[in-house]
Formats: structure tokens, C-alpha cells, sequence
């Protein structure tokens, strides 16, 4: 049974969804927006609002509604309501936080139909919490939530491979998340509470490189004037992550062969044959297959490295979770700086998706830091991004061409201009199937292929 409230100042729109619930749900009515605050204390499962309540029916207004609510209750799930000339309305409400949008007058089914996924989405929601609670350690909730399939596949395989001793290989590009995935691998091993030892072969120079693992006794080289405990012994009972691994020279790949082969190794200047039982995490952003087909890294190796490998998809595929990683950078630096900023600006969020982010989760993170510094208000602003991010956005370029129009015109070029670059991303992605897309835009395949028909859209375009 689910406790739904309908906020609707029209009473048929209101018994025509009331009909359609069923019997197992208790129902509340009120015919305009909720001012008491006692009020919102009170939990509901759906919440129907009609956007024409919203003040001067502005569609922005429905974002704070929507985090008052979730306070008390993280679950409860929102329909937007809106005539059906005001469609667009609607659709804008979803990107503001509500879960589907509905216009009347109502053909029925649709209202089942809406509501029926949504049951289904609420379960898969319960099912992936109790799975996390099963598995997950609670202070990694908030970096493991995702909404982009690829990543949900991806943290199935972190599920699966972090308790045993298998060695990793994390593949993706510079500032993908590749160290953040080998310390969720190590946290959630059943060597967590052993040291975890992080190495950037990278930034070691060559010369370096075997004794920063290996260790080296005093005198083994010049320079050397005390023995020195490598990476390998600190990790010993632990894991041992190597960042960007295909940097390190052919002589210190052979060491480190010897090692994942027989966990044995020897410190330089010494013949004393040392053991460790660390695991192995490795990352690279280069291509290992390639280099070891054309020799810069040895066969043997790749394969030994390669048991388990785990390739990360760049921010730019997964621009869905970009709201939710925005709000955990922002988070951290109100830790960090103690500002209490709650969160940006309407319309960022749409500009930062139509940045490609060749830097990706690190970029994304810098850039918010140095927005948090610049930022006097309680709000991240466009004015504390960079030009370059924002300006070059199609929004702004709907705002600069529309300087002159009354502001609810300027904001409906800015949303069909997003709406259209969303569909045909979508499109393009799932290469024309509405099904699949509809999906992943959380409407129905009616609601996505009457969008796209609106914008003059053809699936048949972005077939491959």
C-alpha cells in the first residue's frame, strides 16, 4: 500500500487519478501547494503536483518542493501535472527532479502506465539499498550510487572480484576514477584492514623505479647511504596499487613478473629472496594490448596483469550521473571550506552536460573547487565558472540570441534547445531505438517519441 497525495486545485483532474490507483492506496487531496511546515513532515510513497499551482507557474519552483519532501522520505516519488499545451512544462519538470510527467486531459492507460514504472523503478531501487547494505560499506554509498548502466555493470564486477586475491587491471583515461576504484576494491577485500600502498610509476624516474618497489640495501647503487624498504614489503598483507604501469622500464617489469608469478622478490644490492603476499591492483590509461604487441611491454606481463580487467567509461558517457557527482564534490568542499553552498544554480547542470570534460571526474572536480572559492553566495553561479564552459554551451547560445524576448520565451528557446540535443543524444546512443532510450529518459516510449516527433526527430537517422 502506498500513501499518495495529489496537490491539484482541479477536482476531475484529481478523481481521475485517484480512480486509477487502486484500492490498496491511501489518498490525500489538497488543492493548492502546502505551506505548513508540519505538513511536509508528513511521508507520502507519490506525490501528483500540478505545475500550474507552481508560483507564476514557473517550472524551477518544483526543485526545492521536491528536496522538502525528500528530507523525510529519500523514496517518494514525483509526477509532474501540466494541461497538455504546456507539455514542455512538464518535460522541463522532469529535469528538475520529478521521476514522470503526465497532461490532461488523461488517457487513462498512460496514468497506469506511469505509475506502474514507477513501482517497478521504486523496487529496483529497495532491491539495489538492500544489496548495498548487504555489501557495500556505508561510507562508499554516496561514490558507488549511479544511474549509467555501464558503471552499475562495472561495480557488479567490483562486487564480485573484491574479496578474493585476484590481481585488477583498471583500463580508462586520465581522471576516470581509477585510484577511487582501487581503494573501494581494497575496502571492501578481506584485507581491508591491511595497509593500502599507492604507487604513480609515472612520477618515479626510471632509475628509481625498482628500488621505490623493490627496496635496496645500503651501497647498492651511488646515492645509496641506508637501506631502504621497498613498496612490496610495506603492502605485505595488503594491496599494492600501481598507477599507470605501462611507464615502468622492461628491467623493473621483469621483477615485478617474477613477483605476481611467485610472490618472490629480492631488494637491490641484495641476493636475499624476500616474499610478499600484497595484492595487486594496476591501472593504465594507455593501451597495454598495443604496446605489448609492438614491444614496449613485455607479453608476459600483460597477461599476468590482465586476469581481471576493468575498463571505465569517461564522464562524457555518463553524463546521468553528473547532477549526483556534482553534489558529492560539493558536499566534500563544504567539509573542506565550510561555506554550507546547497547547490547550483538552475540551468548549470544542463550547461556542464553540453561540455564534452576531456578531464573527466578530476576536471569536474577542479572546476567546482574553483567555482566553491570564487562563489559569495549559497549557490554556485555561472559568473564563478569558467567562460570557456558555460559561454560555449547551446543554453547560453539561446539566452545570447534571446536577450531581447520576455524572459518565459527566452527560457523556452533554452529548453527546446537542450530538449533536442538530449533526444538526439539519446538517439544516437541507443542508435534509434525509442524503447532503449525512453528508458534511460526515465518517460514512457509514447512520451519519448511524441518529444521526438515534436523536435522533428527520425530514429530512422540514427540507425547503425
Amino acid at each position: 500500500m502506498n500513501d499518495v497525495l495529489i496537490i491539484c486545485a482541479d477536482p476531475e483532474v484529481t478523481e481521475t487519478i485517484e480512480g486509477n490507483l487502486g484500492r490498496d492506496n491511501t489518498v490525500q487531496r489538497l488543492a493548492e501547494l502546502p505551506s505548513s511546515p508540519e505538513f511536509l513532515d508528513t511521508q507520502f510513497d507519490l506525490i501528483f503536483i500540478d505545475l500550474m499551482l507552481m508560483p507564476g507557474t514557473t517550472v524551477e519552483a518544483i526543485c526545492p518542493i521536491i528536496q522538502k519532501f525528500r528530507l523525510q522520505n529519500p523514496w517518494v516519488q514525483f509526477v509532474a501535472l501540466a494541461p497538455q499545451k504546456h507539455t514542455r512544462h512538464a518535460v522541463a519538470a522532469v529535469r528538475q527532479g520529478a521521476d514522470d510527467f503526465l497532461t490532461y486531459p488523461f488517457n487513462e492507460s498512460e496514468i497506469k502506465l506511469v505509475v506502474d514504472n514507477l513501482q517497478q523503478e521504486r523496487a529496483k531501487h529497495f532491491e539495489l539499498e538492500y544489496l548495498r547494505d548487504k555489501f557495500w560499506k556505508s561510507d562508499w554509498l554516496d561514490i558507488i550510487f549511479t544511474k549509467n548502466p555501464a558503471m552499475q555493470q562495472i561495480l557488479k564486477k567490483i562486487q564480485s572480484v573484491a574479496p578474493t586475491i585476484a590481481t585488477v587491471l583498471l583500463l580508462g583515461q586520465t581522471g576516470t576514477g581509477k585510484g577511487l576504484m582501487a581503494r573501494l576494491i581494497h575496502r571492501h577485500s578481506h584485507r581491508s584492514e591491511g595497509a593500502f600502498i599507492a604507487v604513480h610509476c609515472g612520477a618515479i624516474p626510471e632509475t628509481l623505479i625498482e628500488s621505490e618497489l623493490f627496496g635496496h640495501e645500503k651501497g647498492a647503487f651511488t646515492g645509496a647511504d641506508r637501506k631502504k624498504i621497498g613498496k612490496f614489503e610495506m603492502a605485505r598483507n595488503g594491496t599494492l596499487f600501481l598507477d599507470e604501469i605501462g611507464t615502468i622500464s622492461l628491467a623493473a617489469q621483469i621483477k615485478l613478473l617474477q613477483v605476481l608469478q611467485d610472490g618472490t622478490f629480492n631488494r637491490l644490492g641484495s641476493e636475499e629472496t624476500l616474499q610478499t603476499n600484497a595484492r595487486i591492483i594496476a591501472a593504465t590509461n594507455a593501451d597495454l594490448e598495443q604496446m605489448a604487441a609492438t614491444g614496449g611491454f613485455r607479453k608476459d606481463l600483460f597477461y599476468r596483469l590482465n586476469i581481471f580487467p576493468i575498463q571505465l567509461p569517461p564522464l562524457s558517457e555518463r553524463l546521468e550521473d553528473l547532477p549526483h557527482l556534482a553534489d558529492v564534490f560539493l558536499n566534500r568542499l563544504n567539509n573542506k571550506y565550510g561555506k554550507n553552498i546547497n547547490g547550483l544554480r538552475s540551468g548549470l547542470i544542463d550547461a556542464l552536460k553540453a561540455y564534452d570534460w576531456p578531464g573527466n571526474l578530476r576536471e569536474l572536480e577542479n572546476i567546482l573547487e574553483r567555482a566553491y572559492i570564487l562563489e559569495t553566495g549559497n549557490v554556485l553561479r555561472p559568473d564563478s565558472f569558467p567562460e570557456t564552459l558555460i559561454v560555449g554551451s547551446e543554453i547560453q547560445q539561446a539566452i545570447d540570441r534571446s536577450e531581447e524576448l520576455p524572459l518565459s520565451e527566452a527560457r523556452q528557446i533554452a529548453i527546446d534547445v537542450f530538449e533536442q540535443t538530449y533526444l538526439e543524444k539519446l538517439l544516437k546512443k541507443h542508435s534509434g531505438k525509442i524503447g532503449s532510450s525512453a528508458k534511460e529518459a526515465h518517460i514512457t516510449t509514447r512520451q519519448f517519441s511524441r518529444l521526438a516527433s515534436k523536435h522533428g526527430l527520425d530514429k530512422k537517422t540514427y540507425k547503425k
